[in-house]
């Protein structure tokens, strides 16, 4: 095989017809470029160029070649251009992983700041509970994952917890009058119409574990698949919500709900980024991951 290089010194010349104007064009000397073809014309055993008095022509042979090599080096110039828009993100993908809850209250106004900087850039977000986006991340599906602890994750897995997460239980204010203001124990609350996430959800396990240490099991009256649909059940009296206490910011700031005052509350968790040391992230995702850091330094329940 030939230098790709002599192949591209070649084609330029072709182009231009003339050594010098390649050679500039190329920023090499006249020397170099004369070198290059002589090369090649060597390799293939034949003559590529004629010499005219304004400059050279292509031969038979040098122009079957330059057929090919035209559209190859273009495809080349193409690539490298591609390849340098990602790296200076005026182009590219960012793929990442995220529950609802991780993807309103974490990922959000990054996101927005990233996009607003980088608006080249293609963002995937796929939505999903946190054993789901771990493996999207061991499959190299996404770049990183943002989930919810407990995590049962693979050694292989990097898991870092950015900022605190507190689990709260709400109750609608026109049902559950009756429960405002009274302490309830983990036993008492376990006793009540509970409505919770589902059980493929990280969530779901830490509550599991939380009630099985206060020797009393969790048997939800509804289970759901997202939060929002929590607060909706819990809003019309359906039962005692179990969300992350942002979910319920604004009924809770209305009085249509009401947090529980709970005898012993359950230890605060963690929104962590999951990465796969073992995979070479993308220009995009490392810059997504400083936007992230710097967003959650000074938050008051950064773990930064």
């Amino acid at each position: 095989m030939a230098d790709l290089e002599w192949y591209r010194v070649f084609t330029t010349v072709a182009r231009c017809g003339n050594i010098t104007r390649a050679a500039e064009e190329l920023f090499l000397t006249q020397p170099a470029v004369s070198q290059c073809i002589r090369a090649l014309e060597r390799e293939l055993a034949c003559t590529l160029f004629t010499r005219t008095p304004k400059g050279v022509r292509l031969t038979r042979e040098g122009e079957a070649l330059y057929s090919h090599t035209a559209r190859g080096c273009e495809a080349i110039t193409r690539g490298e251009r591609v390849v340098r828009g990602m790296r200076d993100l005026e182009t590219g993908t960012l793929a990442v992983g995220a529950a609802d809850m991780t993807l309103q209250f974490f990922l959000l106004r990054p996101l927005e700041q990233f996009h607003a900087a980088y608006p080249g850039v293609r963002v995937s977000v796929t939505n999903g509970p946190t054993p789901e986006t771990l493996d999207k991340l061991r499959q190299g599906r996404i770049d990183f994952g943002a989930v919810s602890s407990p995590v049962d994750a693979a050694q292989s897995l990097h898991i870092a917890p950015y900022t605190a997460l507190h689990d709260v239980f709400v109750a609608s204010s026109a049902v559950f009058p009756n429960l405002r203001g009274k302490s309830v124990t983990p036993a008492e609350l376990c006793a009540l119409p509970l409505v919770c996430l589902e059980k493929n959800t990280s969530t779901r396990r830490f509550l599991d574990g939380w009630f099985g240490s206060h020797d009393t099991a969790l048997a939800p009256e509804f289970e759901l698949a997202t939060s929002h649909l929590i607060v909706q059940f819990a809003l019309r009296g359906l039962g005692i919500g179990s969300v992350v206490r942002d979910f319920a910011a604004e009924q809770l700031a209305s009085g249509a709900l009401f947090e529980l005052t709970l005898a012993e509350t359950p230890p605060p968790r963690a929104v962590c980024l999951a990465t796969d040391p073992a995979s070479v992230l993308s220009a995009a995702a490392v810059r997504f991951l400083d936007i992230i850091k710097t967003y959650y330094e000074h938050n008051e329940d950064s773990f930064l």
